[in-house]
């Protein structure tokens, strides 16, 4: 297109007309571009700022989660016992010798002389019974032992005839035998008669009821006029109940772990909780020797004095016997967690890593527990330990500040 062209469409060029204009529109263009540039430089300056404060964000959320999920526990220490201990069993006050008094004739309570409490020797009158029936046999018995002395004599005077009338050869030999043969059978049947009349006779001597030994009456079950049956079968029952007070016989069940500690002849403390702050000794006077395979215990009999009659038989009572030290460890009942594969404590390596080592428990003192094997003098248990509580949990462990005291029994 020429100039003229553009005159006639009245078109003017910039480019023709004006050359200032092009370097003008170039100098735009140039600060367009430097402010995109600034505008990308600035986006990607945020969208790193936004990075950065994500990982920061990030492992500030890590530290805290891990933070959070570490478990912060507290640790104590086993120790040994620093004293002897006291076994302590519970056992049943008995009287030395403890007797029910039976009735050996049957018949009625003719009258009783002691009652609850009474204090007899041995040989006192208990009681006496009326017997008419046995009087009855006895006479009886009599009458027929008087019948045997009569037939005895009978065949006595006729064995000596017909031995006399032997000698003259007047009767035979088996006629003079068979009068020996009646005269032995007479002797015979009178000592039958003599037996039964004995027999009755000690029945009668039974109708005074008296004590076998010295000690306390402890119970009567019978009152005038009763009908007492002979013997302590069938519907027969105790007349009177007597024990022998002092000493008394104290009978315990020594678990089979304690059994070689207890001798014959060791002392044994006896207490009762309604007498508060006194200690009866006793003596340990026989062992069982042998443990009971029902209940893995060993019966253990001792002797206590009782001179003054303050302890009351049927009373129940706490022995206590003496015990060496031990060498196994003492922890406080609450560092063991109990599962289904045993009794497990927790212990807080050097790392902070958590070992589920099983246990073996001896005796339980309450608040402490023995451990016999499992565990050493050095580790470090943790108290009261979570039911999470796995192998290889990473804690944070802070030692206890009683713990000495807490694994003292």
């Amino acid at each position: 297109m020429t100039q003229e062209r553009h005159s006639q469409l009245d078109i003017h060029d910039m480019h023709l007309h004006d050359p200032g204009q092009g370097a003008h529109r170039r100098t735009i263009l140039r600060r367009a571009g430097l402010v995109v540039m600034a505008v990308l430089v600035l986006l990607g300056l945020g969208a790193a700022r936004a990075v950065v404060d994500r990982m920061h964000q990030g492992r500030a959320l890590e530290a805290v989660a891990g933070e959070q999920a570490k478990v912060y526990v507290t640790v104590t220490r086993a120790r040994h016992a620093d004293r002897a201990q006291q076994l302590g069993l519970p056992a049943t006050l008995q009287g030395f010798v403890e007797a029910p008094i039976y009735a050996r004739s049957a018949g009625y309570v003719r009258r009783w002389y002691k009652d609850i409490g009474s204090r007899v020797q041995k040989g006192d009158l208990l009681a006496e019974i009326d017997a008419p029936e046995l009087d009855q046999q006895l006479d009886q018995a009599v009458a027929a032992r008087q019948q045997q002395v009569s037939s005895m004599q009978l065949a006595k005077s006729s064995f000596e005839r017909w031995e006399g009338l032997r000698q003259r050869d007047a009767v035979s030999q088996q006629e003079l035998d068979e009068r020996r043969s009646a005269y032995d059978q007479a002797q015979s049947n009178l000592a039958a008669a003599d037996a039964n009349v004995r027999r009755l006779r000690e029945l009668e001597s039974f109708k005074r009821v008296t004590a076998p030994f010295s000690g306390m009456v402890t119970r009567r079950n019978v009152s005038v006029g009763d009908l007492i049956d002979a013997g302590n079968g069938g519907a027969g029952r105790a007349l009177f109940l007597l024990a022998q007070t002092d000493p008394l016989r104290v009978y315990v069940f020594v678990p089979q772990s304690y059994s070689q500690q207890i001798k014959a002849g060791d002392e044994a403390a006896v207490t009762q909780a309604e007498l508060a702050g006194q200690i009866f000794h006793g003596t340990v006077a026989r062992t069982a020797g042998a443990i009971d395979v029902a209940t893995r215990t060993m019966q253990v009999e001792i002797n206590l004095p009782n001179r003054d009659g303050r302890l009351l038989p049927g009373a129940y009572v706490q022995v206590s016997f003496p015990s060496s030290v031990s060498s196994s460890l003492i922890v406080p009942a609450n560092t063991v967690i109990f599962r289904g594969e045993g009794p497990h404590v927790g212990v807080v390596a050097g790392d902070g890593k958590v070992s589920m080592r099983p246990v073996t428990i001896g005796r339980d003192f309450g608040r402490t527990l023995e451990i016999l094997a499992g565990i050493g003098e050095q580790d470090r248990l943790v108290l009261n330990p979570p039911d999470s509580l796995a192998e290889g949990d990473q804690v944070s462990a802070t030692e206890a500040a009683a713990a000495g005291g807490g694994a003292k029994p």
